[in-house]
């Protein structure tokens, strides 16, 4: 896409292709993972459990906080994560949206299509 042309498109069309931007990383999926299974917040170290350099969880944290995934409270010299229930919900919801279930075709698909 170019500069600006998310103007010819929906705003839900825009957020899910927002939201799967911010779900573009193995990284940022584990790390979503890991907060999901924790159900509540995370004060330790993510590094020791994901394996990945502090910085570059850092920088994942951040664009997940940035979509509103997560969000982050500072505890003393920590900072706790954790999903934020509210927009799990409306993005879970925008995705269930998009993934329809489709009908299917009883007649085949043209040569070389499939």
């Amino acid at each position: 896409m170019g500069i600006s042309k998310t103007g010819l498109f929906t705003k839900k069309q825009n957020d899910l292709a927002n939201i799967a931007k911010a779900l573009g990383h193995p990284a940022r999926i584990a790390i979503l993972q890991h907060l999901v299974k924790a159900s509540g917040c995370i004060c330790n170290d993510l590094v020791g459990e994901l394996g990945l350099a502090q910085p570059t969880i850092s920088q994942h944290l951040k664009e997940l906080k940035q979509m509103g995934l997560i969000q982050g409270s500072v505890e003393g010299t920590s900072i706790c994560y954790c999903i934020d229930p509210k927009v799990w919900d409306k993005y879970k919801k925008i995705f269930s949206e998009f993934f329809v279930e489709i009908k299917t075709i009883d007649k085949e698909c043209a040569p070389g299509c499939c």
